[in-house]
């Protein structure tokens, strides 16, 4: 891909807004790359909700208090996976990950900075100047650094300056704190200012809560970098901002699998009976050469048979299966109305902004009705093999429904203790641990076998 884009919204903590986000392929089909929520949608037990097309990534601190958790990131799942790694942070409102490539690094920080503290702050400038050679330094081409999140602060510098009720003396003081920070990071504002990106849910007012900061050498690389308010979503009141760069990222091309469930099973027998006539006729086994020469010979008749008459399927991005048509089409219909009611923001008293309520409302209850109607139909005409699908669901344990990334690896190697973080390091290591080295094969000798053991007859009620 000849672009990086992230894609960033605060949901409310709202699972309807993130399965709509997360749940059908519009984001697939903008190129997204990055996907950074603040306030996800939790469940009771610290997972978010995800898609098989994203890998989701949970602060450092998530483990220690998962319900607490302001910050998440969704990674592309057909990015190298090798590309990438996260970065430890000490809070769990802040997700921070290292893209690399032949231009160089980027660090993206997702952040979500209470309205209430300024310990987000604090700890965001602690980790640059401690890490400043890792964020700032590359081996190959140049560093960037990208803040971006929900910050909670006004200021006449992003904000309408106009709105003076937005710049008390306590938010002001809490505001130059953040630039003195952003400064600190030599970051610059990289989303232009004056641009609304919170509705105040009584007052219905536009303010900038929201905000992208980007090196100060970057910002050429920045191609676009706007709010999106047709896609605003559901249950939130935040709009979602779309950031691109002039970046090449790499992805992995999609690639195919057999599909067993469409194979002809008689044709496949009958093939399979012509691939073992073809091997050499049994006979005695009498040393582990002639079982490995006999077992590759198996092994490659069933290959051989599976290329032939085993359909494949293409591995593509798709959405939920229980999206429909409906729905997307509710869909479009709530965005076309959310893009007037943005547009005429500064006339709370229009009607556009009535339609657009009542459009989400349609969509939501659509949304929620069909993703409970399809799972009831497909349980209630469940049989042999989905039956047994049903009950892996189940069996379980709970998942957020995202791909997942084999972590660092610690392991011993030649007596030493070893960490594994590429794919090749952790493919060697896995391995190793499963397969070990084959034992040494034993001289070969001329002793005959034992006799085989006579029959023992038939076993009486005494016996037993």
């Amino acid at each position: 891909m000849d672009r990086l884009s992230i894609w960033q919204q605060n949901v409310n903590k709202s699972r309807v807004c993130q399965h709509d986000l997360m749940s059908n392929n519009i984001l697939i089909r903008k190129g997204i790359n990055f996907v950074a929520l603040q306030e996800p949608a939790l469940s009771g037990t610290g997972l978010t909700i995800a898609s098989r097309d994203w890998t989701p990534v949970y602060p450092s601190d998530h483990g220690k208090n998962p319900l607490k958790t302001r910050s998440v990131l969704f990674i592309r799942a057909d990015m190298i996976t090798e590309n990438w790694n996260q970065l430890d942070f000490p809070s769990s409102d802040v997700t921070v990950v290292q893209l690399t490539g032949q231009w160089g690094k980027i660090t993206i920080f997702n952040i979500y900075n209470d309205g209430e503290s300024d310990e987000t702050v604090k700890l965001l400038t602690t980790f640059h100047r401690r890490n400043q050679a890792a964020l700032e330094q590359a081996e190959v081409g140049e560093a960037h650094i990208i803040w971006l999140g929900d910050f909670n602060r006004h200021h006449p510098y992003w904000d309408n300056p106009e709105d003076s009720r937005l710049f008390t003396n306590e938010a002001t003081e809490a505001a130059e704190k953040l630039i003195e920070a952003i400064a600190d990071a030599g970051l610059d504002l990289a989303l232009p200012t004056g641009i609304p990106t919170h509705e105040h849910s009584v007052t219905k007012r536009w303010s900038r809560l929201d905000q992208v900061f980007l090196s100060e050498h970057s910002i050429v690389l920045l191609t676009t970098c706007d709010t999106q308010p047709e896609a605003r979503g559901i249950n939130t009141d935040h709009l979602p901002i779309l950031t691109e760069l002039s970046l090449e990222v790499a992805v992995r091309v999609p690639g195919t699998v057999p599909n067993f469930r469409e194979v002809n099973w008689e044709k496949f027998r009958s093939e399979l009976k012509k691939q073992l006539n073809e091997t050499p006729a049994p006979e005695s086994i009498q040393n582990q050469r002639q079982l490995d020469k006999r077992c590759a010979e198996l092994t490659e008749a069933l290959q051989e048979v599976v290329r032939t008459e085993v359909p494949t399927t293409e591995i593509t991005q798709k959405s939920k299966r229980w999206w429909t048509k409906e729905l997307s089409q509710l869909r479009t219909r709530a965005n076309k109305a959310g893009r007037t009611s943005y547009k005429l923001r500064n006339h709370p008293g229009h009607r556009a902004h009535g339609e657009h309520k009542e459009a989400k409302s349609k969509y939501q209850k659509a949304l929620q009705s069909t993703k409970q109607q399809h799972w009831r139909e497909w349980l209630e005409k469940a049989e042999d093999p989905d039956i047994w699908a049903a009950n892996r669901f189940i069996a379980a344990p709970p998942a957020d429904g995202g791909k997942a990334k084999i972590p660092k690896l610690k392991h011993k190697k030649e007596g030493v203790d070893a960490l594994a973080s590429t794919n090749k390091e952790k493919s060697a290591a896995l391995a190793k641990i499963f397969f070990p080295a084959k034992p040494q094969e034993e001289p070969q000798t001329n002793n005959k076998l034992p006799k085989a053991c006579k029959g023992v007859g038939k076993i009486t009620k005494e016996q037993i």
